[in-house]
Order: C-alpha cells, then structure tokens, then sequence
C-alpha cells in the first residue's frame, strides 16, 4: 500500500490538493497533529472539491503515535537528502511504503531525519527556490511511485468518454 504521511501540515489548500490526489490514485493519507487548520475549514473542502469522502485518511497526536501504528519502510522528502527521489526502488507493490512530507515551513525536524539518512531524499530543483510546493512534490512522488508499480487500480483511460473517444 502506498501511504502519504504529512508532518504537521499548515496549509489547508495544500492538504485539500494532497486529499483530491489521494483519493484519485488509492493512496491513504496520515497527518501528525499539530494541524495549522481545522479539517472542516472551506478551504480545504474548496481544494479537495467532492472527492474527500473518497479520502482514506487517518490523524495521528504526534510523530511517535504515527510511528507506533505504521510499519514498513518510511522515506523521507527533504530539501537536505542527497540522493533523488528516483533513486529508490519502490517497485514492490506488497510493501508499506510511507512517503513522508514536513510542515511548508520548517520541513521535517533533523531529529527524525537522522536515523533514516538512508531514506532521506530530495527531488532535484535549481537554487533559484528552497523547495517546491508540497502539494506538488507529493504528486511527483506519488506518481514515480505508481509508475514504478505501473499503475495499479488507475485507469488509463476516461471512464466517462470511454477508450475510444479521440479516436471515434
């Protein structure tokens, strides 16, 4: 299963984006309190449109509840790992795979990274930005998970126009 974990998120916008992403490819999404919103806010119904009821989400009271419900293998985006996001394999479809985000603001503290240096990434960007938006980076990841995968459970067509469509 592919988990999306978002430590201490502030924007809800980002968070209604990551919620619509979630439930667009069967990711389940876990977010670590404290929260910089409240989940009912507009905002992120208005980011999430009408998809968050298909959102499989779980909250969590802090890192070490989070830490101690999930297992499997944990990878973590950072502006501070030194190997690409492309780097890894996440081929295994049976795995746990946790892609774990920090807050917009701070990222991820050192103090959780520095255990897991083996698992620390970074999608690689210019110097002209410190980081790209998180509702962005976590689609790449997702998305180089999935295609790793090839695209389990996602169509790879319109349902609505059906196969054909262009061509008919």
């Amino acid at each position: 299963m592919i988990n999306i974990v978002l430590f201490e998120p502030e924007i809800p916008q980002n968070t209604g984006n990551i919620m619509r992403t979630c439930a667009g490819t069967g990711a389940k999404l876990h977010l670590i309190k404290p929260l910089g919103f409240n989940l009912d806010e507009k905002s992120i119904k208005r980011s999430g449109a009408n998809y968050i009821e298909h959102c499989d989400y779980e909250l969590y009271e802090n890192i070490e509840d989070f830490f101690n419900k999930n297992e499997g293998t944990y990878y973590f985006l950072t502006r501070y790992g030194t190997k690409p996001h492309t780097f890894f394999d996440y081929s295994d479809k049976e795995e746990n795979i946790y892609l774990i985000f920090g807050k917009e603001s701070t990222g991820i503290p050192k103090e959780i990274l520095k255990p897991h240096l083996d698992n620390c990434m970074r999608i690689p960007i210019n110097t002209n930005i410190r980081a790209l938006n998180l509702s962005n980076s976590v689609a790449i990841m997702l998305y180089e998970v999935l295609r790793q995968q090839d695209y389990p459970n996602l169509l790879y067509y319109d349902e609505f126009k059906g196969k054909n469509y262009l061509s008919d």
